[in-house]
């Protein structure tokens, strides 16, 4: 039994994904189609299994912006919330009405129902949308994981506080790791978790394979020249590839990290609505990213 149970342990990790597509359909930067807002969402389309990972801020942004773009959100069973917060959360219960048939299993991790997803919880399971909590490193199609709560043994301190309240660094944070022949393509809504944190703890998992790309928020804007220095200076000794960088990770802290780790205006843009990846092609920057 031993013997099985660490097979099928290696068998899952060993799966890769042939055939990948990611389109971001909230961000802040509009593209000749969609409008922006400070939020995220993508649309993933591993191996034909089509994924929403996030949902937006406005309640009807990811609606109109699949629309414009020509993305078909009705067969998409699932939906992945990186965390807590709103510009992530904002879009499930209006997505789920509009489509009843579709986004019915939303995977969060655990923490995440606090502050406004108590509301948006009773909300989606009052129209039949179900919610499984991933504890852990967790595979939910072959070779599309997500990573649970991320360990932080780099004090990268990814958040922000409001005020006077308690500090709160967002500990339910997760991202999604898919594992293609060419390397790691990693999603992130905020990367609250830290940036080289969440790659770190996926290279422990798949024996320090290559990060292909890192696609989405990175909490970056706020961040000093300092961090942005150091957090360069572990991408570019991980061998980063393609780096898109959306939402909170911010446009100078974008171009900054590009210039430190030495990739060019074809593998390191700024995410605007429609921007993708194509595993085989790289990234798809659309015209205003271009």
């Amino acid at each position: 039994m031993k013997y099985f149970l660490l097979f099928a342990a290696c068998s899952a990790f060993a799966a890769e994904v042939k055939s990948l597509e990611i389109r971001i359909l909230s961000t802040m930067l509009a593209d000749t189609a969609g409008i922006g807002e400070w939020g995220f969402s993508a649309v993933v389309i591993a191996d034909g299994r089509t994924i929403l990972f996030d949902t937006g801020a406005r309640p009807d942004t990811v609606l109109k912006n699949a629309r414009e773009l020509k993305v078909d959100l009705r067969g998409i069973a699932e939906v992945i919330l990186s965390h807590n917060h709103t510009d992530h959360t904002g879009g499930l219960v209006a997505l789920r009405r509009e489509y009843p048939k579709a986004l019915g299993h939303a995977h969060v991790a655990p923490g995440i129902f606090r502050n406004s997803m108590v509301q948006t919880k009773a909300e989606y399971e009052a129209l039949g949308g179900k919610f499984t909590e991933h504890p852990e490193f967790t595979q939910i199609a072959p070779g599309v994981w997500l990573t649970g709560p991320v360990p932080r043994p780099h004090d990268e301190r990814n958040w922000s506080t409001a005020g006077n309240q308690p500090e709160d660094n967002i500990p339910e944070d997760m991202s999604m790791v898919i594992q293609t022949a060419q390397g790691l393509v990693l999603i992130s809504g905020c990367g609250h978790a830290g940036l080289i944190n969440t790659i770190d703890y996926a290279q422990k998992k798949f024996g320090s394979k290559p990060i292909l790309a890192a696609i989405g928020g990175f909490h970056l804007f706020p961040a000093s020249d300092l961090h942005l220095d150091w957090t360069a200076a572990k991408l570019k000794a991980i061998g980063l590839v393609n780096f898109i960088g959306a939402h909170c990770t911010g446009i100078e802290a974008t171009y900054r990290i590009r210039e430190r780790v030495g990739l060019d205006r074809r593998h390191a843009v700024v995410g605007a609505v429609g921007t993708g990846f194509r595993l085989g092609e790289g990234i798809l920057p659309g015209t205003i990213a271009r």
